[in-house]
């Protein structure tokens, strides 16, 4: 049902997966030039031009999903969206300066030095070039559906990469489907991506956590073929989340053997991956806070501010 366009992007992780079907796209791609000309080539070769796209679905807010779309509404395509997404692509300039600030602070308070993490925060403003704000038609809740090629596509809220990720599962030719963005990838672990508070004042997700609860939620749906937002099509969706699911186990118990004493996330990221670029760090950042999470959920470790940094100490069972 759907055709995959490959769209090159900006960013270390490669091309991007656009989905086609009918006059419906999925995750058009970055808002550069480069991936734009190569969008108009790939809808070419199906006999398309971006007026003939009639709606364009995005799984999630970051730029090489999203950035392409501002300029296909402007040709007359719908956007549609979950709700949460549809706020932070409507401007990202505006969502980036919180996240800016409100990492710089927590960062500092993670043990990174101030100034390095002022740099680590200050480096996604490049993104902005490729992620033009787009207002959104339609916003899709969790549970409601859209309509692909006489295909009714349900909207599915999941947790871990993204706010306002969203996947839409459908069934087609027998098969129960699913097109995934970064929730699940062939042959890469996606990143549970640290997230800020809602709101101001909020409380941060937890983000790993949440990221292996819905992807076990997930792995039981015993869904046939997953099309993610990156490299390869999934023919064995359960058996690819199993994989990741042990993958995060793995390094959560790395996590817990590094945390001797009182441990702050930077020293877990600088003993998980050595010495990063600074580029790195946000990931880097992501992992190592993400797993203290896991493992404070489980009640292996305690966390607590000693001199304004927060600290965690393995808890003896």
């Amino acid at each position: 049902m759907f055709t995959r366009l490959s769209i090159p992007t900006p960013f270390q992780i490669g091309p991007v997966n656009a989905y086609l079907a009918g006059r419906t796209l999925v995750d058009p791609g970055p808002g550069s030039e480069e991936a734009w000309t190569a969008l108009l080539d790939g809808l070419e070769r199906h006999d398309l031009t971006p007026a003939d796209i009639e709606q364009v679905l995005i799984t999630h807010p970051h730029p090489d999903h999203f950035g392409s779309a501002k300029r296909l509404r402007e040709s007359g395509a719908r956007i549609v969206a979950s709700t949460e997404a549809a706020a932070i692509v409507r401007d990202f300039g505006d969502r980036l300066t919180y996240e800016q600030e409100y990492f710089a602070d927590f960062f500092d308070r993670c043990g990174m030095a101030e100034t390095t993490a002022k740099t680590v925060t200050d480096l996604p403003e490049a993104y902005l070039s490729v992620a033009p704000g787009v207002e959104t038609d339609l916003e899709l809740d969790d549970g409601e559906s859209v309509t692909v090629e006489g295909v009714e596509l349900t909207a599915e809220s999941v947790q871990g990469h993204s706010s306002g990720e969203t996947i839409f599962t459908f069934e087609h030719d027998g098969r129960s489907k699913a097109i995934v963005g970064d929730h699940v990838l062939a042959d890469i672990t996606p990143n549970p991506l640290l997230q800020p508070p809602a709101e101001e004042g909020g409380r941060r997700p937890r983000v790993l956590p949440a990221f292996n609860r819905s992807l076990s939620a997930l792995r039981d749906r015993d869904l046939d073929y997953l099309l993610p937002g990156h490299r390869e099509e999934i023919t064995d969706p359960a058996g690819r989340i199993d994989e990741i699911l042990a993958a995060h186990e793995e390094r959560t118990e790395n996590v817990r053997a590094l945390v001797d004493g009182p441990t702050t996330a930077f020293d877990v990221m600088t003993e998980l991956f050595g010495d990063l670029p600074a580029t790195e760090y946000f990931p880097g950042m992501s992992e190592a806070v993400g797993h203290l999470d896991v493992l404070e959920e489980r009640g292996e470790v305690n966390r607590h501010e000693q001199g304004g940094v927060v600290v965690y100490e393995g808890v003896t069972q």
